[in-house]
């Protein structure tokens, strides 16, 4: 993923009001963030704990979107949709975003069950359990990087074009 700056990221979300945006509580890390490491910038907004952002890369441009975490949670220990580790440590949560636009001023939202901290990128880049002999763990462990990244921009392209 390419480095972003406040302006970048704030400037990026197709889904949000001035207001929102104007509201977004930025990683405290920013600065810090080992971008080659990571495949999306996803965090938690500190001050409204069922407000979330994520930014992907989308046709060498910056795309955020802003979500809203379900109030319930699941009833059993899903599987996140982005990294699909099933190994997972942590909590995995339902996430919906309106779509941009008119879609979005219409009430149509997009969900998708995701690592509630945004592991994925450090999940996927552990090195798989060797599957059998001669599995070639490097290269699995580069598949789940590409599929990662595709999930995230997969999703974060359908809030934007309002494609389901």
């Amino acid at each position: 993923m390419i480095p972003l700056n406040d302006s970048q990221i704030r400037t990026s979300f197709v889904n949000a009001s001035r207001k929102e945006v104007s509201d977004v509580s930025l990683p405290a890390e920013l600065e810090t963030i080992d971008f080659e490491v990571r495949d999306f910038l996803g965090w938690r907004d500190k001050k409204l704990p069922r407000r979330a952002y994520v930014v992907t890369i989308v046709d060498g441009a910056p795309v955020g979107v802003l979500l809203r975490q379900a109030d319930a949670m699941p009833r059993t220990r899903p599987q996140c949709a982005w990294c699909q580790d099933v190994t997972l440590s942590n909590d995995v949560v339902f996430y919906s975003a309106k779509r941009a636009g008119q879609a979005g001023k219409n009430g149509d939202t997009v969900g998708t069950l995701v690592c509630a901290e945004f592991q994925c990128s450090a999940n996927v880049r552990k090195l798989p359990p060797l599957a059998y002999v001669g599995f070639d763990a490097e290269a699995a462990r580069q598949e789940r990087i590409a599929t990662l990244q595709q999930r995230a921009v997969a999703f974060t392209s359908s809030v934007l074009n309002g494609v389901g």
